[in-house]
């Protein structure tokens, strides 16, 4: 167990304190008003936390303050982890992104495309090429997710027991296969449509390593970088700190929710969300990124993976909103923002909804917590609560603005290490 602490001072960082406090007094603004019930933000530059602010509670109805060592559930904050577990392996030659994801998962051999039709009577035919790892890593695989709403592949989620992602009772293998067996949305590598897709290659770094999900990345990722507190569980010891999960109500109120099955080992293992971590231990993970692959001696990438990983894939160069194939991608905040392998990329400022450097990459998860990486200004931020909003709330927007406001031209202090 351990919490993070902040270890530089903000005006020596090159952050201004002015600015910081009135990021601390919006988001605290947040907690007043009932839209969250408490948060963690921690700026981070040159690797060293030059601002940390813990405000709020972590459950309501026990009065539990957020302290630096709370567990959060990161949701799709894990689809990072999940893609540096397969580049691990692709660094040891047992993988590669061009390999057709049918060698590892032979249900995935004959992969169909939706061309017409409403379930039950939907037209398909043969893709033109296969599912290759990278359109896993890169959500361009044609996969979906049930609770879009959006395409009758969806629906056809849904009436596979899909709405929410995995059919209640099966493992992570099973949940797959059911994947595999459902058309494609589009051809492999021509669109971007966010989904299921890691949790494919979840099983896929089951199947090449030859390891459960949740025991790999313990033994090669959490264990090497001191994430003790990272996992697919909690321990009894653990739980205590785990934060409550609301959900955002038709008043904008929050009511506490049915949140991951943590307590013991799920049955399905997400690669896509299957998460719990402290800020600490996120830190920790940021800082592996940042530092291209090493950390503290280390070494679990190389710097030209990193950078790979951190570089727009999708088609053409496009952004997300572009390259959208779904009206729930048609999004604002979409402009002026690539893909990498597992997390979002800025490669155009210039439209972006909030102020940001190029390069800029990180993801966040669906209980809104976030973190980016900001190679240009040597900045890391991550961002903590438990609230699953009903729609895009703003306060990742209004987050990116606030801490680019604090960011001054005095340089960031030599990397640490």
């Amino acid at each position: 167990m351990a919490g993070l602490r902040q270890e530089a001072d903000p005006t020596e960082a090159g952050l201004d304190a002015k600015a910081l406090d009135r990021l601390d007094r919006h988001l605290a603004g947040l907690v007043d008003e009932g839209r969250i019930p408490g948060f963690l933000v921690a700026v981070a530059r040159g690797g060293r936390v030059a601002h940390l602010t813990v405000h709020g509670l972590r459950d309501r109805a026990a009065g539990l303050p957020v302290e630096t060592d709370t567990l959060w559930r990161i949701y799709s904050m894990t689809k990072p982890v999940t893609s540096v577990a397969a580049l691990m392996l692709m660094e040891e030659g047992r993988l590669s992104l061009d390999d057709e994801v049918a060698r590892y998962l032979p249900a995935f051999a004959e992969p169909r495309v939706y061309v017409e039709g409403d379930p039950p009577d939907v037209v398909t035919r043969p893709a033109d090429g296969p599912v290759l790892v990278r359109h896993l890593m890169t959500h361009t695989a044609g996969l979906t997710f049930g609770f879009y709403h959006a395409h009758p592949v969806d629906a056809l989620y849904r009436a596979a027991g899909l709405e929410s992602s995995v059919r209640p009772g099966a493992d992570l293998a099973e949940t797959v296969e059911l994947y595999a067996s459902l058309p494609l949305q589009f051809e492999p590598g021509t669109q971007w449509n966010y989904s299921v897709a890691s949790n494919v290659l979840g099983h896929l770094v089951e199947v090449v390593s030859g390891q459960p999900l949740d025991v790999y990345c313990a033994e090669r990722i959490f264990g090497p970088l001191g994430m003790t507190d990272t996992g697919f569980q909690v321990t009894d010891e653990q739980a205590g700190r785990l934060a409550e999960l609301y959900g955002e109500q038709d008043d904008g109120g929050i009511e506490p929710i049915p949140g991951l099955p943590l307590r013991g080992r799920p049955r399905f293992l997400s690669g896509s969300g299957g998460l719990v971590s402290s800020a600490h231990d996120y830190h920790r993970f940021m800082e592996l990124l940042r530092r291209r692959g090493e950390l503290d001696g280390v070494r679990l990438l190389r710097p030209s993976t990193v950078d790979l990983m951190t570089r727009n894939h999708l088609p053409g160069g496009a952004d997300l909103r572009a390259c959208g194939s779904r009206p729930a991608h048609d999004d604002p905040g979409n402009d002026g923002v690539g893909f990498g392998l597992g997390v979002s990329v800025v490669i155009d400022p210039s439209r972006t909804q909030a102020p940001s450097a190029p390069g800029t990459y990180g993801w966040s998860g669906v209980a809104t917590t976030t973190f980016w990486v900001d190679p240009v200004r040597d900045l890391t931020v991550q961002f903590m609560t438990q609230v699953r909003p009903r729609s895009s709330n703003g306060v990742f927007r209004d987050l990116r603005r606030l801490v680019h406001e604090a960011v001054t031209d005095r340089p960031a202090p030599p990397a640490t290490g």
